[in-house]
């Protein structure tokens, strides 16, 4: 029961977390998309439209992440859909533009290598995988 207990509190410290950087970093890509190039991304990239299409994902993870903090087993899929893409840009991204001496956004390297790390731990597998 308190393993239970713990699994939730941190289930919703990652929610809350989201809730906090995701909607930030959503609202500044989507209304304000070069501040967001200069910012968020460092300049490591050319302004680019796309720009906002991370930032409409973003917005996604912080609405759903919203509801998480109600309903945090159900919506522990976001956690999995993150841990997913963390992973998947800093291998194919972060990781050979570190090697091949290229820029890259490293803030938001560092970011989600911890996210990567963290929410192996915190995501119900059990729940998910049944």
């Amino acid at each position: 029961m308190e393993n239970c207990f713990k699994m939730m509190i941190a289930m919703k410290i990652m929610y809350v977390a989201n809730v906090i950087v995701a909607g930030a970093i959503s609202i500044i890509s989507l209304f304000y998309p070069k501040t967001a190039q200069k910012t968020v991304f460092t300049d490591a990239f050319e302004y680019s439209e796309s720009i906002r299409l991370i930032g409409a994902l973003w917005f996604a993870i912080f609405l759903l992440s919203l509801v998480g903090l109600w309903y945090p087993k159900q919506m522990s899929l976001v956690l999995v859909f993150q841990l997913v893409y963390k992973s998947s840009w800093l291998l194919f991204a972060a990781v050979p533009a570190m090697m091949n001496a290229h820029p890259y956004p490293k803030a938001m390297a560092t970011f989600f290598l911890v996210w990567v790390m963290v929410l192996p731990f915190v995501i119900p597998w059990k729940e998910v995988l049944n």
